[in-house]
C-alpha cells in the first residue's frame, strides 16, 4: 500500500509543479517521474536546511518545491 501512496504523491506534486511552472501537466507518468524526482531533491535541500516531513502534506510539500526547482533547472538547461 506505501508504494500506492507513493506514487500518488508523486503525481501530485508533478502536476501542481507543471502548473505552478506555466508547464501543464507531463501525463501520469511524467507527473509521477517529475514529483518523485523532486521529492528526492526536495528532501535534500530541506534536509540541508534542518526540515524534515513526516506527514502527508508535508511530503507533497516538499516534493512539489523539490519539483519546482527540478523544472526551473531544466527550463534554464533548455535554453
Amino acid at each position: 500500500m506505501g508504494i500506492i501512496i507513493w506514487l500518488l504523491i508523486g503525481a501530485v506534486a508533478g502536476w501542481l509543479a507543471g502548473n505552478i511552472m506555466k508547464g501543464g501537466g507531463f501525463g501520469v507518468l511524467g507527473n509521477i517521474v517529475v514529483g518523485i524526482v523532486g521529492s528526492v531533491i526536495g528532501g535534500f535541500v530541506f534536509g540541508l536546511l534542518g526540515f524534515g516531513s513526516t506527514s502527508m502534506l508535508g511530503s507533497l510539500i516538499t516534493a512539489v518545491v523539490g519539483a519546482v526547482i527540478l523544472l526551473y533547472i531544466v527550463s534554464i538547461v533548455k535554453k
